[in-house]
């Protein structure tokens, strides 16, 4: 952490301090109802009650584990798959309608699938997070690849290089930016995957706390698992910035 981290951070305070704070102002006075809004006191009593109960951390922890881990596994296998394709072209252009066809299906609709094959435990939400991030990863990655600068690829020829040498000592570390900003994408749908996951059926998570807040009309409660979702995608973002700052130095 850099002070250029904390130069903006008084000013992100004050701003979700007057956010808050005039939210809370028209709420008291009656221009937004609490019953359909929520209120930043109440929720932050909400949240107090879930930390102090610890129901809170184990909903967070939950959710962090499936995202986490559907993150990691969607993101290497989907960017080593497109690695791969640049191997081989005429597998590239045969799978490439196929890949262009998933992509554009919402991958939620596969959720209910995923639920069927996996289960309702927490492996169907790990699967659901790897499944949206494995198809970006392998699209962005493959893009990437194609994108290597021609003249190294011609030079590696010239010198005698195999199409497999040229691959681990050229287009790889060509790739290796498409990847790393893929990452930050990937932390959200990961996220979605996990949450969705919890919708549909489970009794733990941020999604699930959400769901069943939601259905019984705790509008704090629903913020509480908001804002704790805010919280686990902002460390998440904070680990992959840090494993592209190891990386790209």
């Amino acid at each position: 952490m850099t002070w250029s981290s904390f130069r903006y951070l008084p000013g992100q305070i004050l701003l979700a301090l007057a956010i808050f704070g005039l939210w809370e102002i028209l709420v008291k006075a009656g221009v937004l109802s609490a019953h359909l809004y929520g209120y930043p006191s109440g929720i932050a009593a909400r949240i107090v009650a879930l930390v102090a109960s610890g129901e809170l951390f184990v909903h967070a922890g939950v959710t962090a584990f499936a995202a986490i881990m559907g993150f990691a596994l969607g993101s290497l296998i989907g960017s080593f798959a497109g690695l791969c394709l640049w191997l081989n072209e005429t597998v590239a252009r045969t799978v490439r309608p196929f890949i262009v066809a998933i992509n554009g299906v919402p991958k939620i609709a596969f959720a209910p699938l995923i639920i069927v094959w996996f289960g309702i435990g927490i492996e169907s939400k790990i699967a659901i997070a790897a499944a949206l991030t494995f198809i970006v990863s392998l699209i962005a990655t493959y893009n990437g690849t194609l994108e290597t600068d021609k003249d190294l690829l011609r030079l590696m020829r010239s010198l005698g290089a195999t199409r497999l040498q040229a691959w681990r000592k050229v287009v790889i570390p060509a790739a290796l930016p498409w990847i790393l900003s893929t990452l930050r994408l990937n932390v959200g749908f990961a996220l979605i995957g996990a949450v969705v996951g919890e919708y549909i059926s489970s009794q733990q998570g941020l999604g699930y706390l959400v769901y069943y807040s939601g259905v019984l009309y705790d509008l704090n409660g629903v913020w509480a698992g908001i804002i704790a979702l805010m919280v686990v995608a902002l460390l998440m973002d904070r680990g992959v910035t840090e494993i592209d700052r190891r990386l790209r130095w």
